[in-house]
């Protein structure tokens, strides 16, 4: 019986199981990206995300603490040098698991896992639609027309120029001249 038991064991004996969850660890790390099972890539998730949690702090027991679940030098150094910092400021979700599809011979859901700083394309999509959304301000109300719109920067801009400092300067010395 599984009473209580609630991971993923995946159809594998415990030794098994680490090795590989070790193993695609250590692929995801260094290539940044990897096309697996959408079963695998959750217990994946489990597996990698307290490991670049704890490559935050660069120390030489971190560093072993790593080691001892990947194994792997090469993927032990890019995590400390290369995503460590640029996962610095995030608080967690350092993966994202977008569905592929079914696999072709055993019909297995499919996707891709893969690191969320290190994907340029969607880093470039988000910033040019923050762009686009900065630039204007949605609203449930009909748009300005062009007329209003006009008139409303002029007496803004009239407003501008009637409190810059040299006006209110000359407003001053021109009310008590003629207080006088």
């Amino acid at each position: 019986m599984r009473h209580g038991k609630k991971f993923n064991h995946l159809g594998r004996k415990k030794a098994h199981r680490e090795a590989m969850l070790s193993n695609m660890a250590s692929s995801l790390l260094t290539h940044k990206r990897i096309f697996t099972t959408t079963a695998k890539a959750k217990a994946l998730r489990v597996y990698v995300e307290p490991l670049i949690t704890k490559s935050k702090d660069n120390t030489t027991h971190s560093r072993r603490v790593v080691f001892s679940y990947l194994q792997s030098k090469d993927a032990v150094n890019e995590l400390f040098t290369t995503i460590a910092p640029k996962v610095a400021e995030r608080p967690g979700g350092y993966t994202r698991i977008l569905k592929t599809g079914n696999r072709l011979g055993d019909n297995a859901d499919m996707c891709m896992m893969e690191l969320v700083d290190f994907n340029e394309s969607m880093l470039e999509a988000k910033s040019a639609s923050a762009k686009a959304k900065a630039g204007s301000k949605r609203t449930r109300r009909g748009v300005k027309p062009v007329a209003k719109a006009a008139d409303t920067t002029v007496q803004d801009a009239e407003e501008a120029v009637e409190t810059t400092p040299e006006v209110a300067e000359e407003n001053q010395e021109t009310e008590t001249s003629e207080g006088e």
